[in-house]
């Protein structure tokens, strides 16, 4: 690719009248080597101009205030340009090859009128969806100045975050500015950095104008990330507890790791490994582990109230740099939500069974709830929570259901069975009778005959005259037959 090619710094910065200094890398071929490199200026409808090229050639506009020097041993070539005026704004190409669209590298140079507020431009490297660390030095300030921090831009610069609580929405919950230290420098500290976070920056303390502004940064987010994409929130419930793991370099000797709390561009310290606990939080938040071989350590809070709903950061320092990572806390009241005014559905938590890596998102149980925290990784699966006497606990993967009513759910099922082995059972006993009846038909007498006569008039009130008299052979099996019906209704 190209970058893998020929890179350089994608931003520069200079004064009027001042100068600055370009250097483009690339790789150490024999055609990269002995080909042609140039410098050009993109022009408004999407050309570049060349303004110098090691053929010799030089733009008449930029005659005796530029040079370009080629390395080829070392693989890179330098370009200058002196006496700047504000038009040389703008974007340019360094690259290589016969034409201007060959292989190049782009960046934008930005010129400044005053040349009090330029200090070194710093060039600065952050992995996308990691972090970054900006340091701020002194420059005459005083305690009581705010501290700022803005992206320059065509028309000036832009505020992104301050100390008087401002914070721009694409930085909600991403960007802290440290406090100042006894030398009067200060941090800026951003993560989850994304691809449009590349630009030059300038950080500073009171205005945005002023002359206390020491420091133009040039942050470039490579896009080739080898960090995993990770959720952003966590849920737990109100007098629940949660768990989480954060992650620091286990190469690197930190001084401190901690969890604070972000809130208008500060982040208040909570809890570190070195033991200190905020006053608020004694008793319901711990650093309960520390894994130094995997780079982790266990922060643990419980006891959770609607009030901690909020950005959290996991940090370790290391002397200047800071390596952050954020989640939001989401807080719920409730571990069961409505269906329908019978039903009511239980969440049910859903646990990890390994190990997961860093790039791997992991699944946690807060007493009945799941969330999925991205920077978490387990090595264990928690315990599943107690379950309530008239909660049924199924297998991971299924849905706690439960009567709000209280009526079992085996009624509906166990109420027809039963009903039809009364039937059935009541069947048989008429079987047994008919036949008996059958069996002794032949030594009935006519008073049993006439102890049927009843039970048939009850069924048959138009042949009741016939079965008071004194019945006819016919007649005594008609009613032997409809007796028989009778029993076999009762």
């Amino acid at each position: 690719s190209v970058s893998s090619t020929l890179y350089g710094p994608r931003f520069l910065t200079g004064e009027v009248g001042g100068s600055v200094t370009h250097q483009c890398f690339y790789s150490i071929t024999p055609a990269n080597k002995h080909d042609r490199k140039y410098w050009c200026k993109m022009a408004g409808k999407g050309g570049c101009y060349t303004i110098i090229s090691t053929t010799g050639y030089t733009s008449k506009h930029h005659v005796g205030r530029v040079s370009l020097k080629d390395d080829p041993q070392n693989g890179t070539f330098m370009v200058t340009m002196t006496e700047l005026k504000k038009n040389d704004t703008g974007i340019y190409r360094c690259g290589i090859g016969t034409t201007n669209r060959d292989l190049y590298v782009g960046l934008n140079l930005t010129v400044l009128a005053d040349a009090d507020v330029l200090g070194p431009t710093e060039l600065v490297w952050g992995e996308l969806r990691g972090s970054v660390t900006i340091l701020c030095p002194p420059r005459g300030t005083q305690g009581g100045k705010k501290r700022f921090w803005c992206k320059l831009g065509r028309t000036g610069c832009t505020l992104i975050a301050d100390t008087d609580g401002y914070v721009g929405n694409s930085y909600q919950g991403r960007i802290f500015i440290t406090p100042r230290e006894s030398s009067g420098a200060f941090k800026i500290l951003i993560n989850d950095l994304k691809e449009e976070d590349s630009g030059l920056y300038q950080c500073g303390t009171g205005r945005l104008s002023g002359r206390d502004s020491p420091r133009v940064v040039a942050l470039r987010v490579t896009t080739a990330s080898t960090l995993p994409r990770r959720p952003k929130f966590l849920s737990g419930t109100v007098g629940g507890s949660l768990t989480l793991k954060c992650h620091y370099d286990p190469m690197r000797n930190y001084e401190k790791k901690y969890l604070c709390r972000w809130k208008e561009a500060s982040c208040e310290l909570l809890v570190d490994a070195d033991g200190f606990v905020h006053e608020s939080y004694k008793g319901r938040i711990q650093i309960a582990s520390s894994d130094q071989e995997r780079g982790t350590y266990t922060v643990v809070m419980s006891h959770l109230r609607e009030e901690d709903a909020g950005w959290y950061w996991c940090g370790a320092r290391n002397g200047h740099t800071e390596d952050t990572s954020s989640v939001k806390l989401r807080i719920q009241k409730e571990t069961c939500c409505r269906q329908d005014p019978g039903t009511s559905i239980l969440v049910k938590p859903t646990l990890s069974s390994s190990l997961a890596t860093d790039s791997t998102p992991t699944q946690r149980s807060i007493t009945g709830l799941t969330y999925t925290m991205g920077i978490i990784t387990e090595s264990s699966s928690p315990p599943l929570p107690t379950a309530p006497p008239s909660t049924i606990v199924t297998s991971p993967g299924k849905t706690y259901r439960e009567s709000s009513s209280g009526e079992s759910p085996l009624l509906p099922v166990v109420l027809p069975a039963l009903i039809l082995l009364i039937f059935i059972t009541i069947t048989i006993l008429a079987l047994i009778k008919i036949k008996l009846q059958k069996e002794r038909g032949g030594e009935s007498s006519a008073m049993g005959n006439l102890e049927a006569a009843p039970f048939q008039a009850a069924l048959n009130p138009g042949k009741q005259q016939m079965m008071e008299g004194t019945p006819s052979p016919e007649n005594a099996h008609r009613s032997r037959t409809d007796s028989g019906k009778c029993r076999w209704v009762f």
